[in-house]
């Protein structure tokens, strides 16, 4: 395995997803660029912990992930990255501004999307309710629209390694926002997002 090799698969991938793009994304197109996306979740011998290890947990001084960037075409391209989770790792729900899929290569998240239940009316308050659970692993994705909410968690031993491919990168969306406990909004990308390590093929 060569990065060339690793970098002429993800221009691939990315070509066909920006070509579903161009026609529009809603969901029925969502499950195409899945599928794309599970195609290339199947080349281990690209994508595995050797590659992309996750976070040394003794070394790790709390940090629970870590996510490798694999492309940087513009603000306005899909950006596919890979994230590799530690157990203990949990999120706040939260949106994405832009269509989300999750496809796993190894390990398993739980997910909890919410269906947003206020008028949208107070800039800086929401309400959720539960709207239902979902388990991904191999073989099990989820997708999203932008304003879709969820939130996850890594329980167990073992560390995940998931492709997270947008719309738009995470670095340039400035409207993500977290729900916290008592339903005060924040902006995701100050509060909760870390940065991308710098691995980019395409």
């Amino acid at each position: 395995m060569s990065s060339k090799e690793v970098g002429q698969a993800v221009a691939a991938l990315l070509e066909q997803v920006r070509a579903i793009q161009a026609r529009g994304i809603d969901r029925e197109s969502l499950p195409e660029i899945v599928s794309l996306l599970e195609k290339l979740a199947e080349r281990r011998d690209f994508f595995n912990f050797a590659s992309f290890p996750p976070p040394a947990a003794a070394a790790s001084e709390g940090k629970t992930a870590i996510r490798y960037r694999l492309n940087d075409d513009g603000d306005d391209s899909p950006t596919l990255y890979l994230n590799s989770l530690l157990p203990g790792k949990q999120t706040p729900p939260h949106n994405h501004e832009t269509w989300a899929i999750i496809v796993a290569v190894e390990g398993t998240e739980f997910n909890r999307v919410y269906l947003r239940t206020d008028d949208g009316s107070d800039p800086e308050f929401a309400t959720l309710q539960l709207e239902r659970e979902i388990t991904v692993q191999p073989g099990a994705p989820i997708a999203f629209l932008g304003d879709d909410i969820h939130d996850i968690r890594v329980e167990g031993e073992r560390p995940t390694l998931h492709f997270h491919l947008y719309g738009r990168p995470l670095e340039a969306l400035s409207g993500r926002f977290a729900v916290q406990p008592d339903g005060r909004l924040k902006n995701y990308n100050r509060n909760h997002m870390e940065p991308s390590a710098a691995v980019v093929y395409a």
